[in-house]
């Protein structure tokens, strides 16, 4: 009886270790199936908004804004700023800041790990082609009001399956842009009629200006809904995540447990016909300085996240992404050395 129950003992004491590993190994299984998918889900959005930076915007990707009170991104409409805690103002060209179709933010992010220094942050900005703006004549009545007139018929083109453009009716539409190149955040929306008031958050509408504003917009033409999209590192909760803003919304998160976000920009100086690869801070810093839209291509040198940490199983795992995305709506110019 006692060998029979020594034996039953040992062999008891085998399947339950077996029975342990086969959970580890299925829960690092799902951690890491988990993570992959997260993961990709990620990447695909931060890459497919890279690829489209400055798309339909005017040639050169560069839109002059009204000077004075520089206007800024990444706050929301309720004056909230995330951008580690504040705001970020659009570069300059002298005293004019520029809206560009890409804008990077060298450590702007805060620092997750201090042997790393501080995140990076990016910009990209493009049109809308899923709102049909285009459709309607856009008719500055004053220095912040504009009116949208559907005509009939109608003289744009709509696609398969879509009859009637949507109404300028949102409140949450954010910037237009206008022709000739002025950019204006909505304040008010009233049946087609938008107010683009001073005093807006991000610092747009400035009535004074002396050129950049809707003041100096011509009396009709065509407007256009723009995205200006943020990605950052929000720190603020623990695990950190990478969030994504659109154009004075509030962020959302695309990921959580994010480890490092660090970019580099390929640019390219039309003018000597000199590339200047791999600039972690965009060109500012080349002598002379290059510009955000000299950008030719965007290296994501780091998106590293982190898996979730269940107790004291272990079983931590990453995933890194390093790659390089085409800004083919930005400088092109058929000059690299072959």
């Amino acid at each position: 009886m006692a060998i029979a129950m020594a034996l039953g003992t040992i062999v008891l004491g085998a399947a339950v270790q077996l029975y342990s590993q086969g959970v580890a190994a299925t829960w690092t299984v799902t951690q890491r199936a988990e993570l992959q998918q997260d993961f990709r889900a990620a990447s695909n959005m931060l890459t497919r908004d890279l690829s489209l930076a400055g798309a339909g915007l005017s040639n050169g990707a560069a839109i002059a804004l009204p000077a004075g009170t520089t206007p800024v991104y990444g706050c929301d409409q309720a004056a909230k700023c995330y951008i580690n805690g504040s705001s970020a103002a659009y570069p300059k060209q002298g005293t004019t800041p520029y809206l560009y179709g890409l804008i990077p933010g060298w450590k702007y992010g805060p620092t997750l790990n201090a042997s790393q220094g501080a995140t990076d942050v990016v910009t990209v900005v493009y049109t809308d082609s899923t709102f049909y703006l285009n459709c309607y004549t856009a008719t500055v009545t004053s220095s912040t009001v504009v009116t949208f007139t559907l005509p009939s018929p109608l003289t744009c083109v709509l696609p398969s399956g879509v009859t009637t453009p949507q109404s300028v009716n949102d409140s949450v539409v954010v910037l237009f842009s206008f022709s000739p190149n002025v950019v204006a955040e909505v304040t008010a929306v009233n049946n087609n009629v938008i107010t683009f008031a001073t005093g807006d958050v991000l610092n747009m509408n400035s009535t004074t200006a002396a050129s950049g504003n809707l003041a100096h917009a011509s009396g009709a033409g065509m407007g256009t809904r723009i995205l200006v999209i943020t990605y950052y590192v929000d720190n603020t909760i623990n695990p950190p995540r990478l969030m994504r803003q659109v154009s004075g919304h509030t962020p959302m998160p695309v990921a959580e447990n994010l480890a490092y976000l660090q970019f580099s920009y390929d640019l390219f100086d039309d003018a000597t016909n000199t590339p200047s690869p791999n600039q972690a801070d965009g060109g500012a810093g080349l002598t002379p300085p290059l510009l955000p839209n000299q950008i030719t291509k965007i290296n994501i040198k780091h998106m590293a996240m982190d898996s979730t940490l269940k107790g004291a199983r272990g079983g931590y795992q990453g995933l890194d992404l390093e790659t390089s995305v085409s800004a083919r709506n930005l400088t092109y110019s058929n000059g690299y050395p072959q």
